[in-house]
């Protein structure tokens, strides 16, 4: 059960997660680490100096590390493995899609960064097809946490599923959304706020956007529900086909392209729903990234309280 606590930016979600694989190492001395020469930006180097037998220094070989982590996965082993999320699924996709969804081996990927997260790494690292890409593969699960406290969560459940396991996660920190202790269910979206005008879907990062964006709509006498979508795969349709009757609008918005992400995924239940309602997707639009730092980023590819606001009030 989770209980919401919106709140200031919290500890940087790279040491979440090293801190909460370094705890689950303790428990299973099958779980072991890879990393690809990313160690410093990750803190992975952390898991090296504490738990050296169950970490492996892979260097720059994004595919081979994943072929490395299938191998450990049939001996038995649970692999966590990391670099910045276009290597992980543009760079080493093969590898990923063959030697661990199609041969039933389990790779926890986290690929950190995503999108504008990345700032002033520049186009080359913006990653706004990964969920895309993703979704495509038979039998992977995909996750987009919105905090510490969520991403904490989503590390221990990968590591008691077998299977292919995306966690896409900024490595600094993000506003919290959560209580400490709260628990979530896979595959299944959170009405993190209610509403009766508008369905706001987000997830991750863009998450504490979307609900603030909201809170400042319903100070114009406009109600927004929000859903934290934090599970991209599998996907709750059901909730957004309960949440958006009644409703006039639904609006995703994500730190991805609006073409294969969330805003695909709403689109299809629509569509097969056979729904008329308008569905405003707020993304990346069918473009490449750019070099700058994250506000700017964010301006750039619309992802704004402001752009929300502006996009929800011409919409109704």
């Amino acid at each position: 059960m989770w209980k919401l606590a919106p709140g200031a930016t919290g500890k940087e979600l790279r040491l979440v997660f090293v801190e909460t694989l370094q705890e689950i190492m303790q428990e299973n001395k099958k779980v072991v680490a890879l990393e690809s020469d990313l160690g410093g930006a990750s803190g992975f180097t952390k898991i090296q100096k504490s738990n050296p037998e169950q970490f492996i220094q892979v260097g720059i070989a994004e595919a081979n590390m994943v072929g490395i982590a299938a191998g450990m996965s049939m001996r038995g082993y649970v692999p966590f493995i990391h670099t910045f999320a276009p290597f992980t699924t543009r760079r080493a996709l093969d590898q990923v899609f063959l030697e661990g969804a199609y041969a039933k081996n389990t790779i926890n990927i986290y690929g950190s960064d995503p999108g504008v997260c990345v700032a002033a790494n520049g186009g080359t690292h913006n990653t706004f097809e990964d969920i895309a890409i993703m979704r495509a593969i038979p039998n992977a699960v995909i996750l987009a946490p919105a905090d510490e406290v969520q991403l904490a969560w989503c590390i221990r459940e990968c590591a008691k599923m077998e299977g292919v396991h995306y966690i896409r996660a900024n490595r600094k920190g993000n506003p919290a959304m959560y209580a400490e202790g709260s628990t979530f269910e896979l595959g299944k979206g959170n009405v993190i706020r209610e509403g009766s005008d508008v369905l706001l879907v987000s997830m991750g990062e863009m998450l504490s956007v979307a609900y603030n964006a909201a809170e400042k709509l319903a100070a114009e006498g406009i109600s927004v529900e929000v859903i934290d979508m934090f599970t991209l795969k599998p996907f709750d349709a059901e909730l957004i086909k309960k949440e958006m009757a009644g409703k006039k609008l639904v609006v995703t918005f994500e730190n991805h392209s609006i073409i294969g992400g969330l805003g695909s995924a709403v689109a299809e239940v629509m569509a097969e729903e056979a729904v008329t309602m308008p569905l405003k997707r707020i993304g990346a639009k069918d473009v490449f990234g750019q070099v700058g730092s994250y506000g700017y980023l964010c301006k750039e590819f619309g992802l704004t309280e402001e752009n929300i606001i502006e996009t929800i009030k011409a919409a109704l």
